[in-house]
């Protein structure tokens, strides 16, 4: 009879305090956000001189100098990024900052986008995701799991910069409404800014084939909140990577600092709609790092490349201690992002994945 009534006391114990914790949960609603290719150099440290002083990556040296250099590490990263230190970074957590031994890598060993991109969205790298082509995946995200949630059915969106992501979430199968690449914004509910978006994006210079402008991303994303307040939202900024591709520092730099002021629109809408104030968390990561060569391995990033697999991750929200920038953490990979998703909003996603990595030790109270 002891025998049986212990383990039966420990059950209905641990089931009392994941009900008490589940009842503290404050956030409904989760924006995940990726930053393609931006590096944790940057990120951590602001702009690096001896990149803006060359002149065969960085072609307005003077405006760059004024706009991000400093003397002071954390004057010149809050100068790149100042929303990111100014706000995020004082009320959550920043994992990565190698100098101060905070290691975030990817798992996947390709060191690419959409490997990366699916080590996130799922929880684990897959082998058989081992190129950008455009091709289903067979994996479920985590944005898919919770959309087949009743709670969440038809709250879950996707948007991004890079043409792939209907691909990477797999919008035939999951039914999650992805715009990206040069998709419009469709449907009898458009609204009139809408269409004007989508007016402006035909009309807009075609910087890449593939990739459209992040501030047409980002707009299409911020009228979806307005309009439908969807309870899960995936957004993909593609920019950074591919001027640096380009090899130009200066527009890489500028992306960054850009994206930065949409991620600071973001954030006050997010405290100022009634639907999200106080019930939002957001979580900022990227697909993979970059080399550190100047002049041949910054532009690129893949298996060859060292500390192409170097990556960082950033938490804000009513259910994630504010610890600031982590230092001496622990080992984080790419794959603990989709457990941590799910976490924030009350879910175990390794339950249902149990190849997915954990979340994040102490991201979530």
């Amino acid at each position: 009879m002891r025998t049986f009534f212990l383990p039966l006391l420990l059950l209905t114990l641990a089931s009392t305090c994941v009900r008490a914790q589940l009842a503290d949960r404050q956030t409904e609603n989760v924006i995940l956000i990726t930053m393609d290719g931006l590096r944790w150099q940057e990120l951590f440290g602001g702009a690096v001189d001896s990149m803006i002083a060359n002149p065969e990556l960085t072609s307005d040296a003077g405006r760059m100098k004024e706009v991000y250099l400093a003397d002071n590490q954390a004057v010149r990263r809050a100068k790149l990024m100042p929303w990111f230190w100014e706000t995020l970074a004082t009320e959550g957590q920043v994992f990565g900052n190698r100098w101060v031994g905070s290691k975030v890598n990817c798992s996947n060993r390709y060191w690419f986008s959409y490997p990366g991109y699916n080590e996130i969205l799922t929880g684990y790298a897959d082998g058989r995701i081992n190129s950008n082509d455009k091709k289903w995946n067979p994996n479920k995200t985590v944005l898919e799991w919770l959309h087949e949630k009743p709670e969440f059915r038809g709250r879950v969106a996707a948007f991004g910069s890079w043409d792939v992501f209907d691909w990477i979430v797999n919008e035939q199968r999951s039914g999650i409404p992805v715009n990206s690449g040069y998709n419009q914004a469709e449907g009898e509910r458009i609204t009139e800014r809408e269409r004007f978006l989508n007016t402006i994006q035909d009309q807009s210079p075609l910087l890449w084939g593939s990739v459209r402008p992040d501030v047409l991303t980002h707009q299409f994303m911020m009228e979806y909140l307005r309009r439908d307040h969807p309870r899960v939202v995936y957004i993909s900024y593609g920019e950074t990577d591919d001027f640096a591709h380009d090899g130009s520092y200066n527009r890489y730099l500028d992306a960054a600092h850009n994206t930065d002021k949409m991620w600071r629109e973001l954030w006050d809408f997010l405290q100022s709609d009634p639907v999200y104030a106080g019930k939002t968390s957001v979580v900022i990561t990227t697909d993979h790092g970059r080399g550190e060569s100047p002049m041949t391995d910054w532009k690129s990033h893949g298996t060859s490349i060292p500390g192409a697999d170097q990556i960082w991750l950033a938490i804000i929200g009513p259910d994630t201690p504010a610890k600031g920038m982590i230092e001496n953490g622990p080992q984080l990979y790419q794959r603990q992002v989709a457990a941590t998703v799910a976490s924030l909003l009350g879910y175990n996603f390794q339950e249902a994945n149990e190849d997915a990595g954990a979340v994040v030790p102490g991201a979530v109270k």
